[in-house]
This record gives structure tokens, C-alpha cells and sequence, in this order.
């Protein structure tokens, strides 16, 4: 029995190294984004209770 042509292994191993890459990147820039934003929460609730203290 007559097997078909070989499989391109290279380009597939490659293409899923370069969206394995890509994915990890938005991860990472997912975890940096949420980092940020629980900074600000963090800083404006701090900013709103000292401005709650002043005007008591």
C-alpha cells in the first residue's frame, strides 16, 4: 500500500512555537494590564477614604 507525501513537520513545529509565543505575550501583557488597573482601584480608594477622613 502506497503512502501519501510526508508530512511538513518543520513548518508545523514552527508555526506552533511562533503562536505559542504569541500567546504567552498576551498573557503576559493580560497580567500587566490587570496589575495596572488594581494599582489605580488601590490609589483611588486610597485618595476617596483620606478625602472621606478630611471632610468628617
Amino acid at each position: 500500500m502506497a503512502k501519501g507525501p510526508e508530512k511538513n513537520t518543520k513548518n508545523k513545529a514552527l508555526h506552533t512555537k511562533l503562536l505559542n509565543r504569541k500567546n504567552a505575550k498576551l498573557q503576559e501583557e493580560k497580567k500587566e494590564k490587570a496589575l495596572r488597573l488594581k494599582a489605580l482601584v488601590a490609589k483611588m480608594n486610597q485618595k476617596k477614604n483620606s478625602e472621606d477622613s478630611d471632610s468628617k
